[in-house]
């Protein structure tokens, strides 16, 4: 059996804001166990966990090397969405027939709104096995 991606540590020294900010914005439900720091956000729906730690006074929040992508079916009403909530995109960027929109979490970390699954499911020349160099 191949391993499979389950979800993403995200350290942090906001976590209230952390599991409101998922809760509010992407429908994550927060779930703890008895005594343990860690934090699991899990989507209601299909998708990908996220895992919430206590970050020490060592450890740098919102690294740059890494984004949180999210598919959805219109990036642009999402957007208009999560601004009346309080969250702002930036603006929308084309990629090659989809669309997608870039913003931070309370901690700094980058994430993405996008299309591009839903785009690349229904254009069969991004079906192509890849080529380096090419």
């Amino acid at each position: 059996m191949l391993p499979i991606f389950t979800g993403v540590t995200l350290y942090t020294r906001c976590i209230p804001e952390m599991v409101d900010f998922y809760s509010r914005h992407f429908g994550y439900a927060a779930f703890q166990r008895p005594g343990d720091r860690i934090v699991d956000l899990r989507p209601l729906g299909a998708g990908t966990a996220i895992r919430l730690h206590l970050a020490t006074k060592g450890q740098k929040q919102g690294q740059v090397l890494v984004k949180l992508n999210f598919d959805v079916d219109n990036v642009s009403a999402f957007a208009h969405s999560a601004k009346e909530r309080g969250l702002v995109f930036g603006p929308l960027h084309d990629g090659m027939g989809y669309v997608n929109a870039n913003a931070k979490d309370p901690s700094g970390n980058s994430i993405s709104i996008s299309g591009r699954t839903s785009a690349a499911a229904q254009a069969a020349e991004f079906d192509v096995p890849y080529a380096p160099g090419q």
